[in-house]
């Protein structure tokens, strides 16, 4: 295998982690103990507040140096504007985010549920990143009149990738655009909340190493924090994926 695989939570910062997966570890503490035991780690907080620099500094500091970050874009840009005029936004983010470092690996830009295919600012947004090349970039589309041939052409054309999102309340778009793959995981059977079973695990472990032979770097993420199970899910794929 060439490619990379990243895999860990999507976030590290729940309570309802705290007794079974935290062990009473102290909280500012929690981020160090995620990467000691994820590859990679998506930021959730990034979506709802944007973060100082200082920030994203001090979580640089506390992984080690072959750890990666994926953070969600700022809601402010998919969900109030719905892409337009992306520019200035996404200049703010990519400016505070520099306190990663060479850590960022990827944005996500997750897209609202009922945001209906839109080429022109699909296309606006397409070259607006290219003023933030340091990175790569996926979208996660929750609404289906986005999975067809032109939308796919048009990410190809820009190098970004689709985030292949399961979740029991939209559905999961799995075309392939780039030389990298993204992949959130919210619980199929229950949004957000549901754990995935050992079955439903390798046939996720089976597609990342096919990805990983053809030399994608794969990024996978799990969302399923609300009854704790990401973080199981996620040591489990990481084992399976490393044919443990």
């Amino acid at each position: 295998m060439t490619g990379h695989a990243y895999i860990g939570t999507s976030g590290w910062n729940y309570d309802s982690w705290r007794d079974e997966f935290y062990h009473g570890i102290p909280r500012k503490n929690w981020l160090g103990f995620c990467a000691g035991r994820f590859t990679g780690i998506e930021v959730n907080a990034t979506f709802y507040r944007l973060q100082s620099k200082e920030t994203f500094r001090r979580w640089r500091n506390e992984t080690p140096a072959d750890f990666r970050f994926a953070i969600k874009g700022n809601r402010f840009l998919t969900h109030n504007k719905k892409l337009a005029d992306p520019l200035s936004a996404i200049r703010i983010e990519r400016d505070r985010a520099r306190g990663l470092g060479d850590k960022l690996a990827i944005v996500v830009w997750q897209l609202p549920e009922r945001f209906h295919k839109n080429m022109e600012r699909l296309r606006g947004f397409a070259n607006a990143l290219k003023h933030w090349r340091a990175v790569r970039h996926a979208i996660e589309f929750r609404h289906d009149s986005w999975f067809d041939a032109e939308v796919a052409e048009c990410l190809r054309a820009h190098r970004l990738a689709v985030c292949q999102s399961d979740a029991a309340d939209w559905p999961l778009w799995n075309v392939v655009t780039t030389d990298m793959v993204y992949v959130r995981l919210h619980g199929h059977t229950v949004t957000y909340a549901s754990a995935y079973g050992t079955k439903e695990l390798r046939q996720w472990a089976i597609r990342v190493r096919r990805w990983l032979r053809e030399d994608r770097d794969v990024h996978v993420y799990f969302d399923n924090d609300v009854l704790g199970a990401a973080p199981r899910n996620a040591l489990q794929l990481i084992g399976l994926v490393g044919g443990n």
